[in-house]
């Protein structure tokens, strides 16, 4: 039959491995043993339940006070008929005290095995709780966890104590491509539970993220020298980061980019080469606006207050840089200033419009830009004025690249 040293001593040794408090444990145990004596005597209130958990003992005492053989109270639960207490000594005397030392195996085997697995579980259920206080406190955080599992809707992570964390399938960076094993950085986003059991979700594509591996990266901002005013993202694309310097002597953007972009670099291969532009914060609304559409340079804007919208007049060749690969720049511009940009060409009076090609570069593969350039064709404007025929004899290109590329121009200058 299973002894109490043995039952103690395996919930103990858990207990400590689990960084359980001392009082929480011999808490535990004594809620599991009371719960065993109500299951036998009904009542467990004049009992005593002492436990060492470090030596793995257990005493149990049954208090009863001695009543005359013909009293009424001889059936009551803390009451004991002389005749049966001087059983248990010759010379007790009515109103005293009766104390029995009562051992598991008075409970039974069913009984022991039953306290056994309620001891189990109530580990497993203090496990759950432990984990889910410890990881709700460390919501907003940056973890790193081992690749354990890839599925199809998400990624389960082991941390250095095998608890697991799910990356779901919508918090990975689009291009992000893991394997058992991967050692993987991402934000404990928040813990939920499901039938008690907890579920610590983490994320790699929140802003936050990107503000975390920033303070691990830049000490300046770590120690509070240099402020994140914004951060707004297309994950594993584009980011722009407002920062804001607290000390004249230090040069915000060039404190995060570090030297020869040291600091940045490691941000940028974490999220799987996402471009980060990092802008200083300014007060002055134009001034921000011009910045945060960086690197396209601006020649003015026409800020409305009333409907949120800024209007940017760019000169001609700037117009692709200021919208970006994919309308990214000028989205994300739009986001950290908090208003809605419309682009303008400025083309002052008499001025013809054209665009050089090479401001194409992220809708027209370069080497189709410089094969045009061999042949003398390097604006828009130097494209669009030939015929397809011509286009076609001058250059070795297809005669569908040929019309993709017309195309393109004419959006543009739409």
């Amino acid at each position: 039959m299973l002894d109490s040293s043995t039952l103690i001593e395996s919930f103990a040794d858990f207990a400590k491995t689990k960084n359980v408090d001392r009082p929480t444990m011999i808490r535990i145990l004594e809620d599991v043993f009371r719960t065993m004596i109500r299951k036998k005597f009904e009542f467990d209130d004049n009992f005593e339940v002492i436990i060492n958990a470090e030596k793995g003992d257990l005493e149990i005492w049954r208090y009863r006070e001695i009543v005359d053989d013909n009293s009424e109270d001889i059936w009551d639960y803390d009451k004991i008929s002389l005749e049966e207490a001087r059983k248990i000594e010759p010379d007790f005397e009515i109103g005293e005290q009766v104390a029995e030392s009562v051992g598991l195996e008075d409970f039974g085997r069913r009984a022991v095995m039953t306290a056994r697995q309620t001891l189990m579980q109530r580990i497993k259920d203090l496990e759950k709780d432990i984990l889910y206080q410890k990881y709700k406190d460390l919501v907003g955080d940056v973890v790193t966890a081992e690749v354990y599992q890839v599925l199809g809707r998400e990624v389960i992570l082991q941390d250095h104590e095998g608890n697991e964390l799910s990356l779901p399938k919508s918090e990975q960076i689009a291009k992000d491509r893991f394997r058992k094993g991967d050692t993987v950085r991402a934000i404990i986003s928040k813990v939920d539970t499901n039938n008690g059991t907890p579920k610590i979700i983490v994320s790699r594509i929140s802003p936050e993220f990107l503000e975390r591996l920033f303070e691990q990266e830049v000490p300046e901002i770590y120690d509070g020298l240099i402020s994140i005013k914004n951060i707004v993202r297309e994950p594993g694309e584009r980011a722009k980061v407002a920062v804001e310097s607290y000390d004249d002597r230090i040069d915000p953007v060039g404190a995060c980019v570090g030297m020869k972009g040291s600091r940045i670099h490691s941000i940028v291969r974490e999220l799987r080469n996402e471009n980060i532009d990092v802008i200083n914060y300014t007060e002055n609304k134009d001034l921000y606006i011009a910045r945060s559409l960086s690197p396209a340079k601006i020649v003015r804007t026409e800020i409305n207050e009333e409907e949120s919208r800024v209007s940017v007049f760019l000169k001609p060749d700037q117009v692709s840089l200021a919208i970006g690969k994919g309308g990214y720049n000028i989205r994300l511009a739009g986001q950290l200033v908090g208003y809605e940009i419309d682009v303008f060409r400025d083309i002052e009076e008499g001025e013809e419009e054209d665009i050089l090609l090479t401001e194409f570069k992220d809708e027209i593969d370069e080497w189709i830009i410089e094969e045009l350039n061999k042949v003398g064709l390097d604006t828009a404007k130097s494209v669009i004025d030939l015929s397809m025929e011509e286009l076609i004899r001058r250059t070795d290109l297809e005669e569908e690249t040929i019309a993709e590329i017309v195309k393109v121009i004419h959006n543009e200058f739409e």
